[in-house]
């Protein structure tokens, strides 16, 4: 029973971290956009800032602790390529993740040139891996 509540809690921590994650980018777009444009910049800082630290922050910590809890209630799945597959892609998107906030600095002390452009195509990225580790979860191909 407990592994059933672990993995309850570790879907919800999963999907808040992507929340963030697909959110944040589309943040710097608008922000990357209207950089003219000092009180919309100024309220969206706020919003990445809020955004990042209220729930991507606790949201990563919650889905990494809760599947390292998951690894200990079955370890057989450490027997699985998937499993391995997974892990490198969440590794991928914890650098992801901390991208975001290098990206978030940048832009509160108004020196992230980065376009638009560049945040929609970067924001493609969780989307990708998103696919792939649902795949590999569901599947278990190899």
């Amino acid at each position: 029973m407990t592994y059933l509540y672990v993995k309850i809690f570790h879907i919800i921590s999963f999907v808040s971290w992507m929340a963030m994650l697909f959110y944040l980018p589309r943040l710097f777009v608008y922000h990357a956009e209207h950089k003219d444009n000092k009180g919309f910049c100024e309220v969206i800082k706020i919003q990445e800032s809020k955004l990042y630290n209220f729930i991507g922050y606790p949201a990563i910590i919650c889905t990494l602790l809760s599947g390292i809890w998951l690894l200990m209630l079955e370890p057989t799945w450490l027997q699985g390529g998937w499993l391995h597959a997974k892990i490198s892609l969440i590794v991928i998107l914890v650098i992801y993740h901390f991208s975001l906030y290098r990206f978030m600095i940048a832009f509160r002390e108004d020196r992230c040139q980065k376009s638009g452009k560049f945040f929609r195509m970067y924001n493609e990225v969780p989307t990708l891996i998103l696919i792939i580790v649902t795949f590999l979860v569901i599947i278990k191909p190899f």
